[in-house]
C-alpha cells in the first residue's frame, strides 16, 4: 500500500477521507480506496455545515502531531469526503509524528 501523503516544499500534503457526524473524533489509519490510492481515514462529530467537520479535522490532525492550528490547512475539497490537508513545517519531523500518530 502506498503513502497517503507527499511531500512539497516545505509541507506535507496529507490525503483523507472524512466521515462526519461520527461518535467520536478518530484517527483510523491509513486504508485503501476502489481506485488503489492510500488515504487516511478520520472521523469527527461535527456536522459537515459550515466548514465544521473541516475546522474539526484540522484541529484534530493539529494535535495528533503536536503542530500549531494555523500551520493546518484544507488545501483541497472542502465539500467533499476525500480532501488534502497541507501541513506546514519540518517534513521530516511531521512524517515520524504522523508515523507515530497511526493506530
Amino acid at each position: 500500500m502506498n503513502s497517503p501523503w507527499t511531500v512539497r516544499g516545505d509541507a506535507l500534503l496529507l490525503h483523507v477521507r472524512l466521515t462526519p457526524k461520527s461518535s467520536r473524533d478518530e484517527v483510523e489509519g491509513i486504508v485503501q480506496l476502489a481506485d488503489g490510492s492510500s488515504v487516511l481515514q478520520a472521523r469527527v462529530r461535527a456536522v459537515p455545515e459550515n466548514g465544521k467537520a473541516n475546522e474539526a479535522l484540522v484541529r484534530l490532525l493539529a494535535a495528533r502531531l503536536r503542530v500549531p492550528v494555523s500551520r493546518v490547512h484544507v488545501e483541497t475539497g472542502a465539500g467533499s469526503r476525500l480532501k488534502t490537508i497541507r501541513i506546514e513545517g519540518d517534513t521530516g519531523t511531521l512524517v515520524a509524528s504522523l508515523t507515530r500518530a497511526l493506530p
